[in-house]
């Protein structure tokens, strides 16, 4: 039998979880291969170049471009400070006297005689890569960065918007069809990782963000709802940069979507434990899916038996989700891989694969509008 693979989301009990935490520029790796590390670690230092300024000395002195040089106070490569006079001028046998003041503090880096301005750099920016998860060291990239391991249960999302955020696990609804609404938050549930049902509402956003609410996961969200927060249209850029003063993950898609079954028990069983959830999503080339970490304790780790690994083709009984209509959303099982291709409603000829849904339907749908639901335990 021919094999079937089908990019999925990752939905795991116990999963070995690498992060690289690499720096913009090269800097200083701050830890070492072996140490043990928490969310909050600082694992690499940097300083981005500051901000370039022009400064138009030669209007200001009221001078030629020629005479910026000889009327500089301060030379390329000297710090100033702002408001510090930089170059002066003077007329009139020296009875008057013309400045020119740094903008803002930083460095000298040209004096241009041709243009007569002169060129000034901000001060650097500093830049600092924490763990994000914790766990061990396991690999040094000198001058850039580090890998991190941990193990826990993993879940990607389809959608998110917001950074990195850590917080305990709470339960905010008992059921995974149960839309999470405003009257389900409460002012207790600050810096925690609220766990929604089916579809999480704009007003319920809005008083988690007001109640200092870390993260929000949910089944779905209306897009109405979700342009209404941002305050502007989702293009196909990637997310994970936006000041929301909340990070906010969806583990179906858009609409009313209830929570897969088996990913809401799987949050469910970790309630009050700490967790890690990144909103960052791209869906173009180079995927990045939101996501939900949950470092395992002690007694988990020793508890969870091993299970298939990660990576095998698509077969019979695995959990597909469905990505095109018009089963878009649904979940079920794969019941059978026929080999011949099929033609669908459109003419075209494509390789199938039947469904069978919880409520016992059965489906034929082309393999490539399924998504995979893996279960990459160790």
């Amino acid at each position: 039998m021919a094999h079937s693979y089908t990019p999925g989301l990752k939905v795991s009990e116990r999963s070995r979880i690498t992060k690289r935490r690499i720096l913009p520029i090269q800097g200083d790796v701050l830890v070492s291969e072996g140490d043990m590390v928490t969310h909050d670690t600082v694992v690499a230092r940097t300083a981005l170049p500051g901000d370039v300024y022009p400064v138009n000395v030669a209007n200001m002195l009221g001078i030629s471009a020629a005479e910026v040089t000889r009327c500089m106070l301060k030379q390329v490569g000297e710090t100033i400070e702002q408001g510090e006079a930089i170059a002066l001028a003077k007329s009139f046998f020296g009875i008057f006297k013309s400045t020119a003041k740094a903008p803002i503090t930083g460095t000298i880096e040209s004096i241009s005689s041709v243009t007569g301005q002169v060129i000034v750099r901000g001060a650097p920016l500093p830049v600092e890569v924490m763990a994000y998860i914790p766990g061990t060291v396991t690999e040094i990239f000198s001058g850039e960065g580090v890998a991190l391991e941990t193990t826990g249960a993993f879940v990607q999302g389809i959608f998110g918007v917001g950074g990195e955020v850590n917080g305990p696990v709470r339960m905010a609804v008992e059921h995974h069809e149960d839309i999470l609404t405003d009257s389900h938050i409460s002012e207790d549930m600050k810096d925690c990782i609220v766990v929604g049902g089916s579809m999480v509402t704009a007003e319920a956003i809005r008083r988690a963000r007001e109640c200092g609410v870390k993260a929000i996961v949910s089944g779905g969200i209306e897009d109405g709802d979700l342009r209404d927060f941002l305050g502007y249209d989702i293009g196909v850029a990637i997310t994970g940069h936006e000041k929301l003063g909340i990070t906010l993950m969806v583990t179906e898609g858009f609409g009313s979507i209830a929570m897969s079954p088996r990913t809401f028990e799987l949050l469910k069983s970790r309630n009050g434990q700490a967790a890690c959830v990144n909103g960052a999503t791209q869906i173009r080339a180079g995927v990045i899916r939101p996501e939900i970490i949950i470092p395992a304790t002690d007694t988990q780790q020793k508890d969870l038996p091993p299970s298939p690994k990660e990576g095998a083709p698509t077969r019979i009984g695995d959990n597909i989700r469905c990505i095109r209509e018009p089963w878009f959303g649904r979940i079920g099982t794969v019941a059978s891989l026929p080999h011949e291709l099929q033609q669908m409603e459109s003419g075209t000829w494509v390789r199938v694969l039947q469904v069978a849904f919880d409520d016992g339907s059965l489906a034929i749908v082309p393999r490539a509008n399924v998504e995979r639901i893996e279960d990459n335990n160790l």
